[in-house]
Formats: C-alpha cells, structure tokens, sequence
C-alpha cells in the first residue's frame, strides 16, 4: 500500500466489548477540571506580566549580537546619564558567584571578557518606563573583537577550548556483550536531529521586590523554585533565607521553564535601585535566551540475524550543548542508555558525546536524549526489515523487550513494560480510508488545503514508532518532596513546593485528597521557597514524587480522623472506609459522614517521599541508573506529495503504558499534546543557526504546528499495568508520544517515497519519491 496511488479500500470498524463504564465523579479516575481552567480561558488568570508594584521600574537586558567575540570594553555613560534612568549594570555588579550551572558553574551572569552565543546578556538597565529601559539598552556601547566561532560539534573536538576545561562536557562508552559478535545482514545509518525550541506559549516575565532585610523576593514562572533561589543567592551574595522565589502563574512548560539569565539580572537591578523592578522579554529574548532541544548527530550500525532477531548495535551519538554544559550530561546519558530503544540487543556498543559549540545552549526539553535516539534506531528497523523482506511491524514484534529484560546498561527491567502489547493495538487498530470517493475539490492534500500538487502524485505511507523514556532523575538523583494536608471544617488544604507547569499536578493533588479522606472541597496553596523543596518539574516527578508525599500526608490524617472511631467500636481503622463523604464500617454496623467526624476539628499531617536510589553509570555505561521507565507505540498515516515533497499525516493511532489512569480527559489531552508537539519536530520546527546566528527568531520564522496541521489522534489502547513502586502505580504520560511520534511519522514518509528519510525535520527533498519507488 505504501507506494501505491490512492486507491479504494474498506476497513472494518473496531468493535467495542461490553458498555463503557461511567468514571467517578471525584477522587482518582475522575476527569476533574482544572480550578484555574475557566480564569485561563476567560484571560483574567494572572501571569507573571501581568504583576504590578508601587514604584515600579522596567528592565531591559543588553544582548550580545555575535556568537563569539572578546569583549574589549562597556560603556554605560550614555545609557546611565539618560533620564529616567535609574541603573546599569554589568559583571562588575555581581556581588556573589559570577557563574553558575547545574553540574559545572560555566554560564556567566553577564559576560565580561568573551562572548560565547549569540544573544548571551552583557549588561542590564532599570528605568521608570519600558521605552526608556529599552533605549538606555541600545544607548549601552559595547566593544567586540569578533572571533570565528565554533559551530560544527565534529569540530568542536580540535577547535580552541571555549571554557578553561575545553569543549568536551561528558563521554560515555557503553560497552554490554561481546565486541566480536555480528549478524547475518548488516545496516548503516547517518541520522541528524535539529534544535527544536519549547516555543512557550507566554515569553519570559518576571517581577523582583527589594525586602526590608536586604534581601529580595523573585515573583517567576519558575519550574524549580528552591533551586533557583539557591542561584539566585549565591549570585547575590546572600544568604538563601534572604531570598524568596514566589511562583507565578506558568504559561507552558516542557522542561526548563526560566532562564537564568533573565532571572538573575532582574534581582540585581531591585537590590541596586531598592525599588521593584519587572521584566517582560520578547519573543526573539525568549528564542535567543532559553534553552533548546539538542541538535544531535548519530552514527549506527545495527546487526541481525536473517529471521531478523538483533544480534549487535553500534552506535556514536554527538550532541551539541551550545555555550554551556546545562543538562547536556544528563541529556547525554539517557541517549545512550536508550541508543538501542525497546528492544532486546545481547551486544551493544554505543559511544556519546556530549560538546559545547558557540550554537545557542542546549538543556532541558521534554524527552531529551531519548527523542533524539528513537528516530535513529527506528530508522534502523525499517532498514532491516527492508533489506531482509519483513513487515516493519513483524520485525519490531520479533525484538521488542518485556519486563525481565536487561537493558544495554546492564539494569533489569523490573517495571511493566508492555511493548508487544502496545504495538500489536497500533498495527491491528483499522486503517483511515483513502479519499477515493470524496470530491476532489474536497481533498486535503498535502501542503493544506489549498495544497498545490495534483492528487495522482500523493503517496500514502505507514510507519510505525516505538519509544521509551526515563521517569523522575537518573544516575545517583536525591528525588525527595514534602507535602503537608490540612483539614478543617470540612475544607481541605495541600501544601506542596510542586510547580503546577500545565501538567495537572495541581488538579491530581485535589483527587488525591478526595480519594483518601472523602472531602470535596480541597484547595491547593500557591508555591514559594518558604516551603519545602519539591524538586524540579518534568519526568513525571511530581506525579510520583510529590504525588507520593500528598498520599502519605493525607493517609496520616486519615489515621487521626478514624482512630477515635475505630477504637470507640473496638475495630481497625483498615476495616472503615470513607467514600462519597461517608464512613462506613466493613460490615455496615457504622455509618457517618466525615462532617460529622470532624465536628470543627483541625487535622494536619506533612509527610516526605523519596524513591529507591539510582546510581550514576560507570566507565562502561553500565548502572541501574534509572528508578522506572514508559513506553509507548504509535503508528502514524501520512500522505506524501512525492513531486512537491510536502507531507500531511493524516492519522496518528497511539498505545501506551499509563501504569494507571488517575484523570481520564487530562491523560488525554497530554498524549494528544506530546504527540502534537512531536509532529512539529518531525515536519516543521527548527530553529536554525547559520555560523552560530539565530536567524529569524519569532513566531514567524520558527513554524510551529497550528490546529491546521494536526492530524486525527486515536488512542487506541492506555494498558494499566500498575508498577508497584510508584504511587498509585501510574506512569509519566507526556514525554514519550514526544519521543515517539517524530519517528513514526519518519517512519511513515519512508514507506510512501522509498527514500531514507535520515533528517528532522524532515526536508521536502527528502520527501520526494525514490526514483524506482
């Protein structure tokens, strides 16, 4: 079918056994609404840019025009002397640490002596209106002698070092099986991943308000609060109880939701001038400030026997970090570790790499690592599968792991892992129908539509994905959140350091409560340092971690609520059960309501969580360095203009493993947004940098995928498979259809030109048919 014209076919529909079942109401399972839904929708909930203080200033920040240059002098007179102005500062201005970092503190506050990126900030301006700060900005005059900057990784190895310990961030040689090893039929392949931006709906803001101590408060949309209150201090020269991070409403997160560099000025500036001082960036500041996806190269070479069982991978990954190491290394261990994906591979040699460049930085983006590898080795199969004549369905089917395994890093797979499962529902789910019998006026063809090619040059292709990710830290990671419930006349309360990023933490918390003591009304309090810490977002950590905590605390009062009842009736507490705002006794005798029980007392409990420990992989790659893994399988339906190039994927049939479904409608959203956000990376997104420049940093420029471009998302199966060690037994649920859909939809395109498709995103050129196809 996949090179074939379109043509008529008929597909049975799925049948559906037994009536569906009606979810609850509240508690876990219910598809509770966000509180803060309807505030968002109507545009009236309140952002970090929509902050005001008395005697506010406006800050604007002085970037770097060229990706590498030596800076030989700054003058701020002409910006300082202009009125309005209230302050300038530069790296002569940072009391405390002048760098900062996660595991290496390379990343200057503001440059002093050479520049290493493109739009890195030099300076900062405070003035009693925006236009002014702005101005002040261009008035700053900086002197550069530019030097030739180092954009290739493969360079990167040779070039003249960028940081005092060189270009080279980590290395990691997997070594698992024997090296001799090889297979009947053999495949090579040359992938390369571009830099995809997070491209958050709202750009950076921030707000910062000098305290009467001398210390200062930080109003952010930060993901990770009491780590940036830790920069921020050590950057400030004070001591961390003089800092205060308060989170703001964030608008989208897929990881790093703040940059440093637009945080830290900002604090400065309200300490030099005692007034607050508010920052709104713009969306070229956001491009050239936060971190992107990393752009990876990838080398493999895979062996199999001729039923098509793999016998060996060989594969070498170069990531390029950018200026700055951020989480290369991190990002870098999941790659390899993930280099051969869910598939069973007795030997495996995969060597990494992870190198600064003078490209803009490289950190955290939902799947990172991971996403990058998958479109490699899936293309790899459908390289085996053609070359030994098998379906690339059967071929995967034949390899895929399953929970006993081992990894290539040597850790047993202890968790579920339903990959046979999860890709035997995407190959059976039924086909789209082709177009056939609709009017062609009527046809969306690729390209939109309004698509220019004639409909006998579209192809339909099917392909298929199958991805993995990691869940919460890897490689030696404390994971540990604090949670405290309060309950008092009939109103409950969580208190919780977990940033609500738009992954419905906030929402899964007020289930959870529901859940354990039966109280409807639950609120969540706003974030700030003042609090324990709760970790960093992403990896589905507060799910787990905070979630985690949340089921402890609420369980402890939960105890002191039915203590007195149960020993009153001589029974266990684990013979009652509280359900709808009841409790009832094991054998009917009791029955109340929770009001009645709580009769105006105040009932608290905080509790802590904290995973098994991993540990960090060794100098063969090997270690358990993760705590649980997900998987997911995805065949995507594209139609493909092979004169034009131009693709349009018309079905996306997606299963997944959940562990378990805790709110149905949201689960929903997450897989239909991952898998969304993974077709931009697939066919449009790129945030191109020709020597080191980011060109056409906007919204105009970097094309993102609009409702237009989104095809029909099925999910066609969600396998709950609780893993015994996570509360509640769920899974993190956005991150792999990330790391999946882009391959699938690689996947696709190959099947319906015959060509390698060996790029993302994928290029028309690359999408135009084969000749002999």
């Amino acid at each position: 079918m996949s090179n074939d014209a379109l043509t008529a076919t008929t597909i049975p529909l799925p049948v559906i056994d037994g009536p569906p079942q009606e979810p609850p109401a509240r508690g876990i399972g219910a598809s509770l609404q966000s509180a803060d839904a309807r505030a968002k929708t109507e545009g009236i909930f309140p952002y970090a840019s929509d902050l005001w203080a008395e005697g506010l200033l406006w800050a604007a920040i002085v970037r770097s025009p060229h990706p590498h240059a030596r800076i030989v002098s700054i003058d701020t007179s002409g910006a300082a002397d202009m009125p309005g102005v209230r302050a300038v500062i530069t790296h002569t201005d940072v009391p405390g640490d002048a760098a900062h970092g996660r595991r290496i503190a390379d990343r200057p506050v503001f440059a002093s002596d050479v520049v290493r990126h493109h739009g890195e900030p030099i300076a900062a301006v405070a003035a009693d209106h925006p236009d002014t700060a702005r101005l002040a900005a261009a008035a700053v005059i900086v002197e550069y002698e530019v030097l030739e900057p180092v954009t290739d990784p493969e360079k990167a190895f040779a070039a003249e070092p960028l940081h005092p310990d060189g270009n080279l961030i980590r290395h990691i040689p997997l070594s698992y099986g024997d090296p001799e090893a090889t297979g009947d039929v053999v495949v090579d392949g040359l992938y390369r991943i571009g830099r995809q931006d997070p491209a958050p709906i709202g750009a950076e803001a921030g707000l910062a308000v000098p305290r009467p101590d001398g210390g200062v408060e930080l109003y952010t949309a930060s993901t990770d609060p009491h780590a940036d209150r830790d920069r921020a201090a050590a950057c400030f020269g004070l001591e961390q109880g003089r800092v205060k991070v308060v989170v703001t409403g964030v608008p989208g997160a897929m990881g790093d939701r703040e940059d440093a560099g637009f945080q830290l000025p900002l604090g400065l500036l309200a300490l030099k001038t005692g007034c607050p001082v508010k920052l709104t960036a713009t969306r070229e500041e956001s491009f050239l400030g936060h971190a992107h996806r990393h752009p990876t190269l990838l080398r493999y070479r895979h062996h199999a026997d001729s039923e098509g069982r793999l016998v060996k991978v060989e594969a070498q990954i170069l990531m390029d970090a950018g200026a700055y190491a951020d989480a290369s290394a991190e990002s870098l261990a999941a790659a390899v570790a993930f280099a051969c994906g869910p598939y069973v591979v007795p030997h495996a040699f995969v060597e990494g790499w992870a190198v600064r460049t003078n490209n803009p930085p490289s950190g955290h983006v939902r799947g990172e690592g991971a996403m990058q590898v998958c479109a490699a080795y899936e293309g790899q199969m459908d390289k085996l599968a053609a070359k030994l004549g098998i379906d690339p369905a059967e071929l995967r089917l034949r390899n895929v792991l399953a929970t006993g395994d081992i990894l290539p890093i040597g850790q047993t797979v202890t968790c579920p892992a339903p990959v046979a499962e999860l890709l035997r529902a995407v190959r059976d789910f039924p086909l789209p129908p082709l177009p056939k019998d609709t009017p062609e006026e009527d046809w969306l063809l690729p390209g939109g539509p309004e698509g220019a090619g004639e409909p006998g040059a579209v192809r339909r292709g099917v392909g298929y994905g199958l991805g993995m990710v990691h869940m919460l830290g890897a490689e030696g990671t404390d994971e540990v959140s604090t949670a405290t419930v309060k309950v008092h006349n009939g109103v409950a309360t969580v208190i919780c350091a977990a940033v609500e990023t738009g992954q419905g933490f906030s929402t899964l918390a007020r289930q959870i409560v529901q859940e354990i003591l039966g109280v409807d009304e639950v609120h969540v309090a706003s974030v700030d340092t003042d609090q324990p810490p709760a970790g960093p977002a992403g990896h589905g950590r507060h799910t787990w971690v905070s979630g985690g905590a949340i089921e402890r605390a609420a369980k402890m009062v939960r105890t002191q609520l039915l203590q007195p009842l149960a020993h009153t009736f001589g029974m266990s507490t684990e013979l009652l059960q509280i359900a709808d705002g009841k409790i009832t006794s094991y054998d009917g005798v009791l029955s109340t309501t929770v009001a009645e029980v709580m009769d105006g007392k105040e009932l608290w409990a905080t509790a802590q969580c904290r995973p098994h420990p991993t540990e960090p992989l060794d100098e063969s790659g090997q270690g358990d360095a993760f705590v649980g893994l997900a998987f997911c399988a995805i065949r995507a339906v594209v139609d493909v203009d092979i004169e034009l190039g131009t693709v349009r994927v018309v079905e996306m049939a997606v299963a997944q493993d959940v562990g378990r479904v805790l709110n149905p409608r949201r689960l929903a959203a997450r897989i239909e947004a991952g898998v969304t956000q993974g077709l931009g990376a697939a066919l449009t997104e790129n945030l191109r940098t020709p020597r080191g420049q980011v060109r056409r940093p906007d919204l105009t420029g970097y094309v993102l995928p609009t409702s237009l471009d989104a095809p029909d998302i099925r999910i066609v199966k969600l396998v709950e498979e609780r893993d015994v060690v996570a509360p509640f037994g769920a899974k993190a649920a956005s991150a792999v259809p990330v790391v999946t859909s882009p391959a699938a939809i690689a996947s696709a395109v190959r099947a319906a030109t015959g060509r390698p498709v060996n790029r993302l995103p994928i290029r028309p050129q690359s999408a135009v048919a084969a000749p002999n196809a």
